[in-house]
C-alpha cells in the first residue's frame, strides 16, 4: 500500500508511527472508541468483530501481516464499529489520522489504493450477505474453511495454519457452536477433512468446494 508513496513521505509515515507489541488476549480497540489512528499488521493475527445485542460475537475477518485496520471507522470520523482482539502475539504500527489525511490528500496513487481496498472490503460482505441469506449452514461451514485456506495457506501437511476454536469458527458462519461441531464430525467422516485439536487438516478440497457450492 505504500509503495507509491514518495521519499519524503516515507519519511513522514516512519517518523509519526510507533510499533508496538500485543499479547494473546490483548483488545487493540472496541467497538464505540474514538479512534485517534489506523493500524499496520506487522505480525501476527487480529481478530475483527463485532457484539450483537445477546453478547455474541459476530467475527467480520481476520487481519495478518501486511492488512490495515480501523481506517473505514477513521476515515468517517465515526466511532469505531468493530472490536479488534489478538489470537496471535501481534506487532502492529499505529499511523495517527492526520498523517492517513496527509497523504490521501497529497499522492492520489495511495488514495486510489485505499479507495480499491474499502470496494473489496464491501463486496466480501455483500458476498457474506448472500450466503447467510441463501447458503445452508454446511454449506457456509465448507466455505469459510475454503476462504481461512487462501487467506493463511497451509502447511506441508496439508494443516490450515491458523488455530480456531470451534465458537470461532461458529461465529464466522453464524450458527451455533454445537452446529459447527456436529458439521465438522460430518466432514470427517466424509474424508473431507480431518481434525487434530483445534488445526484443521485437508484432505479432499474439491470435494469441499463442491460443498460449499462454489462450483
Amino acid at each position: 500500500m505504500f509503495k507509491k508513496l514518495t521519499e519524503q513521505e516515507m519519511a513522514q509515515l516512519n517518523y509519526d508511527k510507533t510499533c508496538s507489541l500485543y499479547k494473546k488476549g490483548s483488545i487493540i480497540y472496541r467497538e464505540g472508541s474514538r479512534l485517534t489512528g489506523f493500524y499496520c499488521v506487522t505480525r501476527g493475527i487480529l481478530k475483527i468483530f463485532k457484539t450483537g445485542i445477546d453478547g455474541k460475537e459476530q467475527i467480520i475477518r481476520f487481519a495478518k501481516k501486511g492488512d490495515i485496520v480501523a481506517y473505514r471507522s477513521l476515515l468517517s470520523q465515526e466511532l469505531a464499529c468493530t472490536t479488534a482482539k489478538v489470537i496471535e502475539e501481534t506487532v502492529l504500527s499505529h499511523i495517527p489520522y492526520q498523517t492517513l489525511l496527509y497523504l490521501i490528500q497529497n499522492n492520489w496513487q495511495f488514495s486510489h489504493h485505499m479507495l480499491q481496498i474499502v470496494c473489496k472490503e464491501l463486496r466480501e460482505a455483500n458476498d457474506y450477505i448472500t450466503d447467510i441469506a441463501q447458503k445452508t449452514v454446511r454449506e457456509r461451514l465448507a466455505e469459510v474453511l475454503l476462504l481461512l485456506k487462501d487467506e493463511f495457506e497451509l502447511d506441508n501437511a496439508k494443516t490450515l495454519q491458523i488455530s480456531l476454536t470451534r465458537e470461532e469458527l461458529a461465529n464466522m458462519v453464524g450458527t451455533a457452536t454445537e452446529s459447527v461441531i456436529r458439521l465438522l464430525s460430518e466432514f470427517k467422516q466424509d474424508g473431507l477433512i480431518d481434525l487434530q485439536g483445534r488445526k484443521i487438516k485437508f484432505i479432499n478440497v474439491p470435494g469441499l468446494t463442491k460443498v460449499a457450492n462454489l462450483l
